[in-house]
């Protein structure tokens, strides 16, 4: 079936509670890295536009 709702948090520097973990149905990370939440947003918008292209079969980059 689908998903009716999906909701992506980007969590603070030490990251998010157990007690808040636990309720998610799928965790990722983006990296080991700390990031801003701005950089963190925008890193994300550009792996779920790449990651939609991909399965649309566009090319993943631009070859010379």
């Amino acid at each position: 079936g689908s998903i009716p709702e999906v909701a992506f948090c980007v969590g603070s520097s030490l990251g998010f509670s157990e007690a808040l973990r636990g309720k998610a149905r799928g965790l990722f990370s983006l990296g080991p890295q700390t990031l801003s939440h701005e950089i963190a947003r925008l890193v994300l918008a550009e792996q779920l536009y790449r990651s939609f292209s991909v399965l649309r079969g566009h090319p993943y980059h631009h070859e010379g």
